[in-house]
């Protein structure tokens, strides 16, 4: 069934990043990355105030792959 798609507007695609409108069978990633950040450091704004007493960060990733990219065309 086609899709009915009004109006759009695409500020900025990185490199890796699919932008598809539209009926879809499969979309797949062609990269993948992994972030690690402690606590407080995505924050943004004009004036954050904050108190993190003790911040830990966890790394260990048993399981070693999250999604892989293997055969994706």
């Amino acid at each position: 069934m086609p899709a009915i798609v009004g109006v759009i507007q695409v500020i900025n695609v990185s490199s890796s990043g699919i932008v598809h409108i539209g009926d879809v069978f499969k979309i797949s990633p062609y990269s993948t990355a992994k972030t690690f950040a402690g606590a407080g450091s995505f924050n943004t704004g004009q004036s954050i105030s904050l108190y993190n007493q003790y911040s830990a960060t966890n790394i260990n990733d048993p399981d070693l792959i999250d999604e892989p990219v293997a055969f994706n065309v």
